[in-house]
Protein backbone atom coordinates (compact mmCIF):
# COMPACT_ATOMS: atom_id res chain seq x y z
CA UNK A 1 0.00 0.00 0.00
CA UNK A 2 1.55 3.63 -0.77
CA UNK A 3 1.66 6.06 1.45
CA UNK A 4 -1.31 8.19 -1.00
CA UNK A 5 -4.16 5.47 -0.49
CA UNK A 6 -3.08 5.16 3.50
CA UNK A 7 -3.99 9.01 3.73
CA UNK A 8 -6.82 9.02 1.62
CA UNK A 9 -8.51 5.75 3.29
CA UNK A 10 -11.04 7.21 5.59
CA UNK A 11 -11.44 5.20 9.50
CA UNK A 12 -15.15 3.22 8.95
CA UNK A 13 -17.96 4.67 11.25
CA UNK A 14 -16.87 8.44 11.23
CA UNK A 15 -18.97 10.53 8.94
CA UNK A 16 -17.46 13.52 7.50
CA UNK A 17 -17.83 17.23 9.00
CA UNK A 18 -21.03 17.99 8.23
CA UNK A 19 -22.85 14.54 6.90
CA UNK A 20 -25.60 13.19 8.27
CA UNK A 21 -24.63 11.68 11.95
CA UNK A 22 -23.38 15.98 12.89
CA UNK A 23 -27.11 16.25 11.05
CA UNK A 24 -28.95 13.73 13.45
CA UNK A 25 -27.18 14.72 16.53
CA UNK A 26 -28.65 18.23 16.22
CA UNK A 27 -31.78 17.29 15.85
CA UNK A 28 -34.32 16.75 18.48
CA UNK A 29 -35.45 13.09 19.40
CA UNK A 30 -38.70 11.94 17.91
CA UNK A 31 -41.66 12.38 19.89
CA UNK A 32 -40.22 15.32 21.58
CA UNK A 33 -42.42 18.48 21.80
CA UNK A 34 -40.57 22.09 21.78
CA UNK A 35 -40.23 24.28 24.69
CA UNK A 36 -42.65 26.98 22.99
CA UNK A 37 -45.26 24.47 21.91
CA UNK A 38 -45.68 22.67 25.41
CA UNK A 39 -46.23 26.25 26.94
CA UNK A 40 -49.15 27.14 24.79
CA UNK A 41 -50.44 23.42 25.62
CA UNK A 42 -50.38 23.75 29.27
CA UNK A 43 -52.24 27.33 29.28
CA UNK A 44 -55.53 27.09 31.93
CA UNK A 45 -58.72 26.59 29.85
CA UNK A 46 -60.79 30.40 30.14
CA UNK A 47 -63.44 30.19 32.90
CA UNK A 48 -67.10 29.69 31.55
CA UNK A 49 -70.13 30.75 33.81
CA UNK A 50 -71.57 28.10 35.57
CA UNK A 51 -74.65 26.57 33.49
CA UNK A 52 -78.05 26.28 35.41
CA UNK A 53 -79.77 22.74 34.93
CA UNK A 54 -83.43 23.09 33.76
CA UNK A 55 -84.30 20.83 37.36
CA UNK A 56 -82.66 23.37 39.28
CA UNK A 57 -84.44 26.58 37.61
CA UNK A 58 -87.41 24.72 38.09
CA UNK A 59 -87.18 24.20 42.03
CA UNK A 60 -86.00 28.30 42.79
CA UNK A 61 -88.89 29.70 40.48
CA UNK A 62 -91.22 27.11 42.85
CA UNK A 63 -89.67 28.69 45.98
CA UNK A 64 -90.01 32.10 44.50
CA UNK A 65 -93.38 30.96 43.81
CA UNK A 66 -94.14 29.92 47.75
CA UNK A 67 -92.47 33.17 49.24
CA UNK A 68 -94.80 35.24 46.69
CA UNK A 69 -97.81 33.00 47.98
CA UNK A 70 -96.60 33.20 51.81
CA UNK A 71 -96.08 37.60 51.50
CA UNK A 72 -99.33 37.25 49.71
CA UNK A 73 -101.19 35.82 52.48
CA UNK A 74 -99.49 37.61 55.59
CA UNK A 75 -100.65 40.74 54.04
CA UNK A 76 -104.17 39.28 53.41
CA UNK A 77 -104.28 38.15 57.53
CA UNK A 78 -102.56 41.74 58.22
CA UNK A 79 -105.71 43.05 56.98
CA UNK A 80 -108.31 41.22 58.13
CA UNK A 81 -106.65 41.66 61.65
CA UNK A 82 -106.18 45.40 61.28
CA UNK A 83 -110.35 45.24 60.05
CA UNK A 84 -111.26 42.97 62.39
CA UNK A 85 -109.53 45.52 64.99
CA UNK A 86 -111.36 48.57 63.82
CA UNK A 87 -114.74 46.87 64.18
CA UNK A 88 -114.01 46.05 67.57
CA UNK A 89 -112.99 49.66 67.98
CA UNK A 90 -116.19 50.55 66.64
CA UNK A 91 -118.49 48.12 68.72
CA UNK A 92 -116.62 49.36 71.62
CA UNK A 93 -117.63 52.86 71.40
CA UNK A 94 -121.16 52.06 69.94
CA UNK A 95 -121.89 49.95 73.66
CA UNK A 96 -120.31 52.67 75.60
CA UNK A 97 -122.38 55.41 74.15
CA UNK A 98 -125.74 53.20 73.83
CA UNK A 99 -124.76 52.77 77.70
CA UNK A 100 -124.28 56.24 78.27
CA UNK A 101 -127.60 57.32 76.77
CA UNK A 102 -129.60 54.21 78.59
CA UNK A 103 -128.16 55.67 81.53
CA UNK A 104 -129.34 58.98 81.17
CA UNK A 105 -132.74 58.16 80.08
CA UNK A 106 -133.06 55.82 83.24
CA UNK A 107 -131.84 59.09 85.06
CA UNK A 108 -134.64 61.66 83.28
CA UNK A 109 -136.93 59.12 83.82
CA UNK A 110 -136.63 59.06 87.35
CA UNK A 111 -136.08 63.01 87.36
CA UNK A 112 -139.86 63.05 85.71
CA UNK A 113 -141.26 61.27 89.19
CA UNK A 114 -139.66 63.26 91.50
CA UNK A 115 -140.41 66.46 89.72
CA UNK A 116 -144.46 66.76 91.06
CA UNK A 117 -143.14 66.33 94.46
CA UNK A 118 -140.56 69.03 94.19
CA UNK A 119 -142.86 71.10 93.01
CA UNK A 120 -144.85 70.76 95.90
CA UNK A 121 -142.41 71.49 97.87
CA UNK A 122 -142.09 74.82 96.42
CA UNK A 123 -145.87 75.32 96.85
CA UNK A 124 -145.25 74.64 100.26
CA UNK A 125 -142.58 77.12 101.44
CA UNK A 126 -144.42 79.90 99.11
CA UNK A 127 -147.30 79.22 101.61
CA UNK A 128 -145.90 79.21 104.60
CA UNK A 129 -145.45 81.59 106.93
CA UNK A 130 -142.23 82.41 108.37
CA UNK A 131 -142.59 81.49 111.57
CA UNK A 132 -143.45 78.37 111.02
CA UNK A 133 -141.67 75.41 112.87
CA UNK A 134 -141.60 73.16 109.46
CA UNK A 135 -140.68 75.12 107.37
CA UNK A 136 -136.81 74.64 107.86
CA UNK A 137 -137.31 71.23 107.54
CA UNK A 138 -140.00 70.98 104.16
CA UNK A 139 -136.80 73.63 102.85
CA UNK A 140 -133.71 71.41 103.67
CA UNK A 141 -136.08 68.64 101.74
CA UNK A 142 -136.30 70.49 99.39
CA UNK A 143 -132.06 71.59 98.78
CA UNK A 144 -132.15 67.93 99.80
CA UNK A 145 -133.44 66.54 96.37
CA UNK A 146 -132.12 69.51 94.07
CA UNK A 147 -129.13 68.58 95.32
CA UNK A 148 -129.30 64.79 94.48
CA UNK A 149 -131.12 65.85 90.67
CA UNK A 150 -127.69 68.41 90.34
CA UNK A 151 -125.25 65.83 91.34
CA UNK A 152 -126.43 63.94 88.02
CA UNK A 153 -126.38 66.83 85.60
CA UNK A 154 -129.99 67.81 86.29
CA UNK A 155 -130.45 71.48 86.57
CA UNK A 156 -133.73 73.87 87.25
CA UNK A 157 -133.89 77.27 84.83
CA UNK A 158 -136.37 79.55 84.81
CA UNK A 159 -135.80 81.49 81.53
CA UNK A 160 -137.53 85.31 82.60
CA UNK A 161 -136.61 87.91 80.18
CA UNK A 162 -135.75 85.46 77.75
CA UNK A 163 -136.94 85.25 74.52
CA UNK A 164 -139.16 82.49 74.08
CA UNK A 165 -138.09 79.37 73.26
CA UNK A 166 -140.08 76.50 72.15
CA UNK A 167 -137.95 73.98 72.32
CA UNK A 168 -137.29 75.07 76.06
CA UNK A 169 -140.84 77.08 77.20
CA UNK A 170 -144.22 76.15 77.20
CA UNK A 171 -146.66 79.32 76.58
CA UNK A 172 -149.40 79.04 79.05
CA UNK A 173 -150.28 82.56 78.24
CA UNK A 174 -149.69 85.55 75.89
CA UNK A 175 -150.46 88.57 76.70
CA UNK A 176 -149.46 92.60 76.77
CA UNK A 177 -146.82 93.06 79.68
CA UNK A 178 -145.71 97.00 80.99
CA UNK A 179 -142.07 96.63 80.75
CA UNK A 180 -141.64 93.08 78.67
CA UNK A 181 -140.96 92.97 75.43
CA UNK A 182 -142.79 91.12 73.09
CA UNK A 183 -142.03 87.47 72.51
CA UNK A 184 -140.23 87.72 75.67
CA UNK A 185 -140.92 85.51 79.09
CA UNK A 186 -143.02 88.22 81.20
CA UNK A 187 -143.27 85.28 83.91
CA UNK A 188 -142.11 81.96 84.73
CA UNK A 189 -145.02 80.03 86.57
CA UNK A 190 -142.89 76.58 87.12
CA UNK A 191 -139.66 76.25 86.11
CA UNK A 192 -137.79 73.72 83.91
CA UNK A 193 -135.63 71.03 84.32
CA UNK A 194 -132.62 69.69 82.15
CA UNK A 195 -129.76 67.42 81.62
CA UNK A 196 -127.17 68.66 79.95
CA UNK A 197 -128.85 70.05 76.33
CA UNK A 198 -132.05 67.58 77.22
CA UNK A 199 -135.00 69.11 78.20
CA UNK A 200 -137.02 67.00 80.92
CA UNK A 201 -139.43 69.66 81.69
CA UNK A 202 -140.21 72.88 79.74
CA UNK A 203 -140.59 75.56 81.47
CA UNK A 204 -144.34 76.60 81.96
CA UNK A 205 -144.48 80.55 81.13
CA UNK A 206 -146.71 84.01 80.35
CA UNK A 207 -145.18 85.42 77.20
CA UNK A 208 -145.33 89.01 76.39
CA UNK A 209 -147.31 90.26 73.62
Amino acid sequence: MTDTESHTTEAPGVDAPGGEQANQSESPHPGTVPASAGTEAQAPPAEQEPQIEDGEAAAIEGELGELVKTAAQRDEYLALAQRTQADFENYRKRVARDAAQAQDRGMAKLAKELLPALDNLDRAIEAAEDEDPLLAGVRLVRSEIAAALAHVGIEAFAPLGEPFDPNQHEAMAQQPVEGAASGTVAEVYQNGYRMGETIIRPARVLVAA
